[in-house]
Formats: C-alpha cells, sequence, structure tokens
C-alpha cells in the first residue's frame, strides 16, 4: 500500500524542507523496484528519521499523531472492525464514538475511494490519526493475534470442518492451500523476527499451544485462537515441506527444510512426538550463515588468551562440557573457524550438522545405516586429518578412538553431558576409560553456560537487589565490600519485547590438565577434589565468571542463579571459608597427610594489594605442621592474606636436595601461640617427581 502513496509523501516532505528533491529523486529510483515505503528507506539511510517525517506528513494533511505503544483502546472499536478488514487494509481501530465514527490508525492517508470502501464494509463513518506503519502492524498482532486474517480468510472461502477426524486426503489438500502455506509462513517469519531458535507446536484437549523459545526461554507466541481450527493442515503443510510422511502420526519423524526470508536462508529442523490430542511439533530454526568469534562469546580477556593457547597445541583432547542447549557446538564452531586455513585440514563427525562450514569435511552421523560415531571416526583416521571433531563422546569406543587419535599426534575436540568441567573426568572414567590415558591425553576441560544479555535500551540501575545477594557476589569474588559492587537490570521494553534481555553470551569454567591435576586423575581422585584443587590453583567456577558479568553490567543475578548449580557456592567457599572447615577440608585432600616437623623457607612473591604497599617482602625460616603431596601446613610469625603465592624452600629428611616451589595460600588461622598464625598452602608447580619423593616420605613416615 505504501508504494501507492510514495509520490504525494515525497513531495509532501521536500515541500516541507525536510528532504532535498534531489535525495527524495535519488531514493525514489533506488526503491522503485522494491516494495519498500519511502519512508522506511530514508529511515534506514539515515538521512530522516520516521518520526520527524510522520510529523511533517500530519501537520501538512492537518492530521493528529498517535502512538500506539502508549494508547488506552477501546474494545468495541476492536469488536466492530475484523481481523480481515484491518490487516487488508493496514489500519488499527482506536474509538467508536457515539455519533458512529470509526477512530482509526494509519500510516498513510487513505484516498477517497478507500474511505468509501471502509465505510462500506464497516457502516460507520471513518476519522484517520497517522501512526507509524511498524507500530500498527505490531498492534493488529498484538490484539488481533498472528494471522488472524489468514485464518478468516480461510473460514470465509472453506466449509467449516471438525479437523480431529481422520480425513486425510481433506486435510492434505488443505495443507496445499494457499492460505495455509501462508499462515505457516507468518509463524515462521515471525519467529525468526522475534530472534527465536524454536517454534513448540504443543496440542492438548480443546486447545494448541504454540510457543517461541528466545534467548533459551519460551514464550507464548501471540497466535490467533482460531488457529486451533487448522491445527492439522498446518502440521501437514509443515511435513510436507520436509518430505514427511503426513499419514503417519504414531511414530516420531524428523526431517529438514530450507525457507529464504530477504535477509538469509534458514535451515528448519523438524521433529514430532505423537500424543493422545494430537503430534506435537518442534522446528529449530538455523540460520545458514553464521560468523563464529571466538571474541564474541562472551570469555573474559584472561580465558580467552588460555583458550586460544589451547587450541594452538598440536595435539591433545579438549572437551566442551554443559547440558543440552548450553552453546557447546557453536564454541567448537568458533574454535574450528579460527583454525580454518588451507595448510590443515579438518573433519568433523556430528549428530546433526547444525551450520555448514566452508573449507571443512562435515559428517553427518546415520545409525540407521550403521555409521556411528565410532565408525566414522575409524574411517576419518585414513583421511589424513590435522584436527578432528567429534559431535559427542557418548560410548566407550568413541572415546577410545578419540584417545587414540590424540595420542597419535591429532588436536580433538568433542562434548561431554556434565554439569562441570570436573565432572568429565568422571564421566570418561565411568564408560571405562583408564585414568592414565584420561590423564595424559586430555588437555582441559570447558563447562559453559549461557546466560542472557541486559537489554542496552533499556538498561539501568538495579536498586532492589537484596542486601543478602549482594553479600554474597562480594564474598564469592572476594571483594572488600558489597558496596563495590553496581548492579544493573532491564526495564523492558519493545527492543526486548518486555523481557529486560536481549540476547545471550557465555559464562565459563576451564579445568587445565596440568601436572597436579594429571597426577590426581591418576590417583582416581574424585571430582570434587579436583575440582577443589583446580580452585585453589586459580581456577574461576562458572559462579564466579557470572558474577563478573553481572559486576561488568552484562546480565543479572538472578540469570547466573537460573543457570549455575548452588554446588559452585560450597567449593567456593571450601576453598577459603571458616577456620573449622578449613581443618576439615585439610583431612578431605587426595593425598596422605603427615603430621611431621622439616625445616622450610618462604619467601612471600605475590601478595595482596594491602601488603606489597606495606612492602611486605621477606624470608623466613620456619617448619611444617604437617605435609602431603598437595600442600602443607606451617608455623608463620605474621599473617598472610588468602590468595598469597609464596617461593617456598623444603627439606625433607631423605638427605637430598631441598624441594623448591611455588605456591598458593588457601587457608589461614591464628595459632596457639600468641603472634603466631597456622597457614595452608598447597603446591603449584611440584613436577612429578618431587610429588612422588614426598608422597614418598609421608607413606614411609606411617
Amino acid at each position: 500500500m505504501a508504494g501507492r502513496y510514495d509520490t504525494q509523501i515525497k513531495s509532501i516532505l521536500v515541500k516541507r524542507g525536510v528532504i532535498s528533491s534531489e535525495v527524495a529523486e535519488e531514493v525514489a529510483k533506488e526503491i522503485a523496484s522494491t516494495k519498500e515505503s519511502f519512508i522506511l528507506a530514508i529511515s534506514k539511510k539515515g538521512i530522516v528519521d520516521k518520526k520527524t517525517a510522520l510529523n511533517a506528513l500530519a501537520e501538512e494533511l492537518a492530521l493528529e499523531v498517535v502512538d500506539l505503544n502508549n494508547l488506552s483502546l477501546d474494545k468495541e472499536a476492536l469488536k466492530k472492525v475484523s481481523a480481515r478488514i484491518a490487516f487488508y487494509y493496514h489500519f488499527f481501530p482506536l474509538q467508536l464514538k457515539k455519533n458512529n465514527t470509526l477512530v482509526i490508525a494509519v500510516a498513510y492517508p487513505f484516498n477517497i475511494k478507500t474511505q468509501d470502501e471502509l465505510m462500506i464494509h464497516l457502516g460507520c463513518n471513518i476519522e484517520m490519526k497517522l501512526s507509524l506503519e511498524e507500530d500498527i502492524y505490531e498492534s493488529l498482532k498484538r490484539h488481533y493475534g498472528l494471522g488472524a486474517d489468514t485464518v478468516d480468510k480461510i473460514s470465509l472461502s472453506t466449509k467449516p470442518k471438525d479437523f480431529t477426524v481422520k480425513e486425510i486426503e481433506d486435510i492434505e489438500e488443505l495443507a496445499e492451500d494457499a492460505s495455509i502455506m501462508k499462515l505457516v509462513n507468518q509463524i515462521i517469519f515471525e519467529a525468526y523476527k522475534r530472534r527465536a531458535t524454536d517454534i513448540h507446536i504443543e496440542p492438548y484437549r480443546g486447545e494448541v499451544s504454540i510457543r517461541y523459545r528466545i534467548d533459551g526461554v519460551l514464550y507464548d507466541a501471540n497466535i490467533s485462537k482460531e488457529v486451533k481450527k487448522f491445527i492439522l493442515p498446518i502440521i501437514s503443510r509443515i511435513k510436507i515441506m520436509c518430505n514427511l510422511n503426513i499419514v503417519e502420526k504414531r511414530l516420531p519423524q524428523d526431517g529438514r527444510t530450507i525457507v529464504k526470508t530477504r535477509e538469509q536462508n534458514l535451515d528448519l529442523r523438524i521433529s514430532t512426538l505423537p500424543t493422545p490430542y494430537g503430534e506435537s511439533m518442534v522446528i529449530r530454526i538455523l540460520p545458514t550463515k553464521m560468523l563464529f568469534s571466538l571474541e564474541r562469546l562472551g570469555f573474559s580477556d584472561n580465558d580467552l588468551k588460555i583458550v586460544e593457547r589451547l587450541i594452538s597445541k598440536p595435539n591433545g583432547i579438549i572437551f566442551i562440557t554443559g547440558p543440552t542447549g548450553s552453546g557447546k557446538t557453536t564454541t567448537l564452531y568458533a574454535c574450528l573457524s579460527k583454525l580454518n586455513t588451507r595448510d590443515r585440514k579438518i573433519i568433523t563427525i556430528e549428530d546433526p550438522i547444525e551450520y555448514e562450514l566452508k573449507g571443512i569435511t562435515q559428517i553427518q552421523v546415520a545409525p540407521d545405516i550403521g555409521l556411528d560415531f565410532a565408525r566414522g571416526l575409524r574411517s576419518i583416521l585414513r583421511h589424513d586429518p590435522d584436527i578432528i571433531m567429534v559431535g559427542e563422546v557418548r560410548d566407550l569406543e568413541t572415546a577410545e578412538i578419540a584417545i587414540r587419535m590424540a595420542l597419535t599426534g591429532h588436536l580433538v575436540f568433542s562434548t561431554l553431558h556434565t554439569k562441570d568441567s570436573a565432572s568429565g573426568v568422571a564421566r570418561l572414567i565411568d564408560v571405562g576409560i583408564e585414568p592414565y590415558l584420561v590423564s595424559s591425553s586430555i588437555e582441559a576441560f570447558i563447562a559453559q553456560r549461557l546466560v542472557r544479555v541486559i537489554c542496552p535500551h533499556c538498561k539501568e540501575d538495579d536498586k532492589e537487589l537484596s542486601v543478602e545477594l549482594k553479600n554474597q557476589i562480594a564474598q564469592d569474588l572476594s571483594l572488600t565490600s558489597p558496596e563495590e559492587l553496581r548492579i544493573f537490570k532491564g526495564r523492558g521494553c519493545e527492543k526486548c519485547n518486555f523481557t529486560g534481555y536481549l540476547g545471550r553470551t557465555g559464562i565459563y569454567e576451564i579445568l587445565l590438565m596440568d601436572e597436579v591435576i594429571r597426577n590426581l586423575v591418576i590417583e582416581r581422585a574424585p571430582s570434587e577434589e579436583i575440582k577443589k584443587i583446580a580452585i585453589q590453583r586459580g581456577m574461576n567456577t562458572l559462579r564466579q565468571d557470572g558474577w563478573y558479568k553481572v559486576m561488568e553490567g552484562i546480565t543479572t543475578p538472578e540469570e547466573v542463579m537460573r543457570v549455575v548449580s548452588s554446588e559452585d557456592k560450597r567449593f567456593l567457599y571450601e576453598e577459603k571459608t571458616s577456620l573449622r572447615e578449613a581443618s576439615i577440608f585439610l583431612e578431605q585432600r587426595a593425598f596422605k597427610r603427615l603430621d611431621a616437623r622439616i625445616r622450610i623457607l618462604y619467601r612471600i612473591i605475590k601478595s595482596k594489594e594491602e601488603l606489597t604497599k606495606k612492602g611486605y617482602l621477606w624470608d623466613k625460616f620456619t617448619t611444617t605442621k604437617n605435609i602431603s603431596a598437595g600442600g602443607v601446613a606451617f608455623i608463620a610469625p605474621e599473617e598472610i592474606p588468602i590468595g598469597s603465592i609464596l617461593e617456598v624452600n623444603m627439606e625433607l629428611p631423605d638427605g637430598k636436595d631441598p624441594i623448591v616451589c611455588l605456591a598458593k595460600v588457601v587457608w589461614s588461622k591464628p595459632a596457639e601461640e600468641i603472634d603466631r598464625y597456622e597457614i595452608g598452602i598447597c603446591f603449584l608447580d611440584l613436577t612429578g617427581s618431587e610429588r612422588t619423593r614426598i608422597n614418598y616420605f609421608v607413606r614411609e613416615e606411617k
């Protein structure tokens, strides 16, 4: 409709001095072969704001401008106008006056003929006001429901029918009807515009639910209530698009198809399930073109450097862990995109292939013909790959082949379904992998979750956050005061569908398989113990990474708590909590501990800022209180803050040279002697032979 009035609108805007005639003519030529309106074109180019153009148009035509987003609506006016007429003439009914005059909002003033048609259809006089085109369309969808006009047309053109009866031929015929096609396209396109990743079509007794998953959360789609009458032809139409059997309703089916939008093609993955009230269907929406970048996934600067260092290794396995829908595949694709150069051969085996990556050989698993992960991996080795991605390690055979590949000089990426990074070790051992193979082949476990990002358009300070939660965040991050925290939230606006969130980002936990962790794996230490030691050695948990993103104003505390297990909190506190818990913690280490006194020299080389300012750098001789291959406890003349890094020199009574290494202070408490403190440290860079030497000493003395 816009095209009919573009010449008139262009003339008015030129007359009002809003735009020059030269620019107006240039824009008009550009949109001559498109359906784009003149006002939308000049606003996209940044020449004139849409509201400015609308106000100039209103002044020229002596019409009032209304904002449909902040307007109370008249229910009688909505009842007066059917969805079919409102959508066809593209107006929104605002008010039905007592003198039988209908006030409507339009984007373009109607000509006399159109006004006459409306008067005949509605049987009342028409009074027009101006509003933005997109506001009118959104209001129509919000109050009538998406597809309401199409449903009206179908209802008028078809005989009412109960589609719960098994009239297959009629349903198939209606599924090919142009109106049903349009309705299905509207549902899919609306989901794409709202950034949905999935469409859920769910039948229940007497009703149908259609929901969109946006930023990981399901929202009801604003669909016309009459759509439920046509749910069978809708599902049949989608099945036809995917070449599925529309007669088969008793068994699950999976399929895929590609549809086109103005911006790009969309890859749709369809899955159906039989229910007592009909077939439930989920449509996964995947853009065929995606830009995968490690820098845009949400890694902190330090974590990004760690990941880049990991993927630059010539061999080994890197596991991404997390539940379904946590973004594991996206992270893997970003790693492969970073490594995808012409001098490398990269092969993936996936189920399913979610995105097509140019320059990478991708294999789709097909269990029905015997092509599973294990068989595919065996064949991959004969294709001389440098880098291999395995969609998921599910069984012993797949895990063994992946490990063999890593040990023979290949860099392997894969995923595991575990709650955190340390649980990946237990998962592999549980399926039957020997601990020494896990220790020698794996470079890192990276756990991740997705949190929603605060909408930048309605972001504001969260002044209602509880004091308890602020204290909890400050404690988890070792902040001196919760007053340092500034927390944000999204108020909710049109841009974010009034949710307060727009988009998602990742939070991460990277467990590096260094020598200490490898020794713990070989000794079959439980995952809880591995996680404790890793935290002591500087690993940030998912919870901590989430809190850092809260402090940066990226997400909210509620989002972090929604996706992260409360167990993280327990691990953090066990690293640096109360004195009673610290003593219990000592008895739960993976290495045996011996109460023994040996000569030890320590020097603080890195401490908290306050110690640095005070110049605390000294050498002290003392003796240990107890010792293990994981760390020692000793008496110090001064209190040393938790987190300080020490250089220690230990003399074991075995006649050999002293052991020199770095250690981290993990707990501290006042000793029985006055002005003395008991300090607990864990070793950071002890070599395997030195750790074995300490372990042997502890066991022999016991």
